[in-house]
């Protein structure tokens, strides 16, 4: 038998099924650069890639020998301790889910198999000259060194995101008052993450639905009671403001009529079943924070000079159809005396969400606009938005209506790129053609290749002070 040989396939299966776990779980299904609490278990997967990528470029072509040889099973046992360390974190700040939990036993055992045989090559490595022994292997040797350049990326990636980390906006921003009971929505997504520690600061008791409320309940450390239902809540239930975020990623695949269904039952579906509960409460909200987007006024023609506000009309499109149902669902509140504030979001800017994906490409240096350039970006700094939450809040029924939650500047897709690449002192010269982004995604490509000027009219004409009006204020913080 060729130990050697068959010692590299099985660090081949290893690149496959790691590659698995980091996209599928670590990016999609748990999006681990988006969490605040995720931020040791990041840090501990940039050291360990980073030993992954030497270990699969370095054993690709090459035989380590004699001294090199006791080199590589140090990195293995400093790797092995990485990886014990990584569960316990895992545990400590998450509930896995189970197919994370199976990836994680075979990555383990396909592990285990591979350090066998390599200590059982050790006497016959060990004596050999001090060195490296050239013996290529064909296309699993081009395999396992791509495998290696990948795990690297991957690890300069996680290494930035737990950089990035923090609850610093959930710090900085105070949900006044009495303590009061508070449902939320969506509070295990990006914005929630922040948005429920904000609360519990205050002295709030926040109830948490979730699809999966141990897990969400896992996530606040226990600090939130959750529920899997609104059938969950008694209608005695005392509630006093609900914030509701809930709703299926908007980006992500195409938007098949499959698709598209799935967002509007995961929004206007979901609200639906949140009003039908107000509906037969025995005592009502005082006000319900419904979160929508600056999708709703669809897109302007690149060029424009034309400003947005809160009276601006929806267009005929998917995505201001998918606002304006969800705004229709939630506004049905008012008919029980519940005051509804229909906030439409920008982009967040935060550590995580969408800023991260789109300064990528700029920290590698293959950054630049992105279609013409000339299509205008509406966003908002996370603290911003939680601030804009906690000003909602204060003014209780006078906050009924429409507010845009976008910042004061909204600057072309070739400005935002261009203030990103001078805060990361990077360039800022590959243009992204618009026809490969319209080919992947479609008609969500108008995510990324068109815009709208959105004005916060209505927050600034209340009194509502910006931390970070401009987009190189909220990148100097965030960068």
């Amino acid at each position: 038998m060729n130990t050697h040989l068959l010692a590299l396939q099985l660090m081949a299966a290893q690149g496959c099924l790691g590659a698995f776990d980091t996209i599928y779980h670590h990016e999609l299904t748990e999006a681990l650069p988006q969490r605040a609490t995720a931020r040791r278990e990041l840090a501990i997967h940039a050291v360990r890639a980073t030993i992954y990528g030497v270990l699969f470029v370095g054993l690709s072509a090459w035989v380590w020998q004699g001294a090199w040889a006791w080199v590589l099973l140090a990195l293995f046992g400093v790797e092995i301790v990485l990886t014990l360390w990584d569960f316990v974190v895992e545990d400590q700040t998450r509930l896995l889910p189970a197919t994370e939990r199976v990836t994680h036993t075979v990555l383990a055992i396909n592990g285990g198999a591979f350090i066998t045989l390599l200590v059982l090559g050790m006497p016959a490595a060990t004596d050999a000259p001090t060195g490296f022994a050239y013996a290529p292997q064909g296309w699993l040797s081009v395999f396992l060194a791509l495998c290696g350049v990948g795990v690297f990326v991957s690890g300069i990636r996680d290494a930035f995101a737990s950089r990035a980390l923090t609850n610093a906006a959930a710090e900085s921003v105070r949900f006044d008052g009495p303590p009061q009971t508070v449902l939320v929505t969506g509070a295990t997504g990006f914005i929630g993450h922040s948005l429920v520690p904000a609360l519990l600061a205050g002295g709030h008791r926040v109830i948490v639905l979730s699809r999966e409320p141990r897990k969400a309940a896992w996530e606040f450390g226990g600090a939130v009671r959750a529920v899997a239902s609104m059938a969950d809540l008694s209608p005695a239930e005392n509630i006093d403001v609900i914030i509701n975020l809930a709703g299926a990623r908007i980006f992500g695949w195409r938007w098949s009529e499959r698709r598209k269904a799935v967002l509007r039952s995961s929004r206007a579906g979901l609200t639906k079943g949140v009003v039908d509960w107000i509906a037969a409460a025995a005592r009502k909200p005082r006000l319900m924070i419904n979160a929508s987007a600056v999708g709703y006024y669809g897109i302007q023609p690149q060029g424009s000079e034309q400003v947005l506000n809160e009276a601006s009309p929806p267009q005929a499109i998917f995505m201001s159809q998918l606002c304006q149902e969800w705004e229709a669902a939630a506004s049905r509140a008012r008919e029980y005396g519940v005051p509804v504030a229909l906030a439409r979001f920008g982009v967040v800017y935060g550590h995580g969400g969408a800023l991260q994906p789109m300064l990528l490409p700029i920290r590698l240096g293959f950054g630049g606009r992105m279609g013409t350039g000339r299509q205008r970006n509406s966003w908002i700094h996370l603290t911003d938005l939680l601030g804009a939450m906690a000003h909602v809040w204060r003014m209780g029924a006078n906050a009924d209506g429409a507010w845009n939650f976008t910042a004061p500047e909204h600057p072309t897709q070739l400005e935002f790129t261009q203030a990103a690449a001078a805060e990361l002192q990077r360039p800022s010269v590959i243009p992204t053609p618009a026809w490969p982004v319209q080919l992947l995604l479609g008609e969500q490509s108008a995510l990324l290749l068109e815009g709208a000027a959105v004005a916060p009219t209505r927050l600034l004409a209340s009194g509502f002070s910006f931390r970070f009006p401009t987009v190189r204020q909220a990148l100097a913080d965030l960068v």
